[in-house]
């Protein structure tokens, strides 16, 4: 007949013990003839000689740590025969006693409690601290599935669950953090399962190795042509026509620009009429280039300003406490020139996500104001700015350029002023009119092109200033040199196959 193993929970073992110890204590009081309160008993203390030996048989301190997952089990092969199981809290994990020294251990829900296993004698066989966690098998499958080069460790900590380990970039991180989310939101996947519903929460915990740094350069382009014509004529004098005298005066205005071009004036003078030809054309063009580089750590923000500020008044301040009021002109500053302000994001694979602003802007005559200074004659010019600015998200790989932004603008302006009915006289009208036409033309293309960049040796790094030295002040008087030339003139390296201009060249 086979043996019969006996399973008691905690509680049952507890009262057992406590009702052994009440018995003790209250024989003690009968014999002595009073109640003896009865204290814990510290199974580290020293034992008096006369008390009765109290041995601590199972204990966490000899207790093996056995993880297990809910619903999942453990097989344990006992040296000895079984004969008594003590389970500290069924409700967490369970004992299944299939023969006399194989048990099995089976997770129910998630916490931790103990289990100890005995012989027949009473002697302790094994004892097993027992923690139940989820079972993140299936996400851990999923994470190396989806990045197979990451090494990335699920643990479960109380109703969560932690991510550890290292990626190679922070995109990675953030899909594992995401995938986690995902999954302990749905509940489970991959034959696990999340208790409560899925409200777990991720603690993420991994590491990016090495963090990459990103070097951007921006290119901003322009190039502004204007073309401004102008043609009219001014008609002064008189005409008599016996006792009567008609004096006229025609000045012909070129309201499109606003002013009249100083340039080419050409009078002429018929017996009393004055006639004064304006002509004149302006073409112009202006080449705006700006190559702001900025390096930063992937994630960071860079930002790079290279510009200056100009003064604007702001009203006065005066003192009133004293005859007369002393009053001061308020200045504010704006600022102008080239900035440049971007995050990069490493995505991987040599792919890069830029959140750039970029501005280019500069001092202009036109619209600009002018001020008369209070207490004086003088005035004061303030300019206005002009700006060209791009703020957007982009991705390209690394070294690959893009045109984040660009903009071809056209503006005509044509404007003829003269005398009514006079200037529509085939010829003869042309004395009695002005035209004024103006043509701009802009073009502006802004490129981002970045890259991912590592640090490297200062000796293969050059500087603006290499090779720069001051010319004597022989070579600077007589041949109007301002740096040392080096070499002899007309002689080529052998070793060298560059054609072209080298060195600091100053116009």
């Amino acid at each position: 007949m086979a043996k019969r193993t006996l399973i008691r929970t905690a509680s049952f073992a507890a009262l057992i013990a406590i009702s052994g110890s009440a018995l003790v204590n209250l024989a003690d009081a009968a014999d002595r003839g009073k109640v003896i309160p009865r204290a814990p008993i510290d199974a580290r203390a020293p034992m008096d000689a006369g008390a009765p030996v109290i041995q601590v048989v199972g204990s966490d301190e000899s207790s093996r740590f056995v993880p297990l997952g809910i619903g999942k089990s453990v097989i344990l092969d006992l040296p000895r025969d079984i004969k008594d199981v003590l389970v500290a809290d069924p409700t967490i994990a369970n004992a299944v006693i299939r023969s006399a020294r194989r048990a099995y251990l089976i997770g129910v829900k998630v916490g931790q409690t103990n289990m100890f296993f005995f012989d027949a004698e009473g002697r302790q066989i094994a004892g097993f601290d027992i923690a139940v966690k989820r079972d993140l098998g299936g996400l851990q499958a999923i994470l190396k599935q989806a990045m197979p080069g990451a090494d990335i460790r699920v643990e479960a900590v109380g109703d969560g669950i932690m991510l550890s380990g290292s990626v190679a970039t922070p995109s990675e991180a953030q899909q594992a953090y995401d995938l986690a989310n995902r999954v302990a939101a749905s509940g489970g996947a991959g034959g696990f399962s999340f208790g409560g519903g899925g409200d777990a929460k991720v603690i993420n915990n991994i590491v990016v190795r090495g963090r990459d740094q990103v070097m951007i350069k921006v290119t901003v382009a322009e190039v502004q042509r204007d073309v401004i014509k102008q043609l009219g004529v001014d008609l002064s004098g008189s005409l008599n026509t016996g006792t009567a005298v008609v004096n006229f005066n025609q000045t012909n205005p070129f309201s499109a620009y606003g002013q009249s071009l100083s340039g080419s004036n050409v009078s002429a003078q018929i017996r009393n009429i004055t006639a004064t030809l304006k002509a004149m054309e302006r073409a112009g063009v202006v080449r705006t280039l700006a190559e702001p580089n900025v390096t930063v750590v992937s994630g960071e923000t860079g930002l790079f300003v290279a510009g200056g500020e100009f003064p604007v008044p702001n009203g006065l301040s005066c003192d009133t406490t004293k005859s007369p009021p002393v009053c001061q002109q308020q200045i504010d500053f704006k600022k102008f020139g080239v900035s440049l302000s971007f995050t990069p994001v490493v995505l991987g694979e040599g792919r890069i996500s830029l959140k750039v602003a970029t501005e280019v802007s500069d001092l202009s005559s036109e619209n600009a104001i002018t001020l008369g200074v209070p207490g004086t004659n003088q005035t004061l010019t303030i300019p206005s700015i002009r700006a060209r600015r791009a703020e957007t998200v982009i991705e390209v790989p690394s070294g690959g350029s893009l045109a984040m932004a660009g903009m071809i603008q056209e503006q005509t302006k044509q404007q003829i002023n003269g005398f009514p009915g006079l200037q529509q006289l085939p010829i003869l009208g042309a004395l009695f009119k002005s035209r004024d036409y103006i043509n701009k033309q802009t073009e502006l293309m802004i490129l981002a092109t970045p890259f991912v960049v590592r640090a490297v040796a200062q000796k293969d790094l050059s500087r603006p200033d290499d090779g720069f030295a001051d010319a004597p002040d022989s070579s600077t008087v007589l041949l109007s040199r301002l740096n040392k030339i080096y070499g002899v003139p007309d002689k080529v390296d052998p070793a060298q196959v560059y054609r072209g201009n080298v060195g600091f060249i100053i116009d």
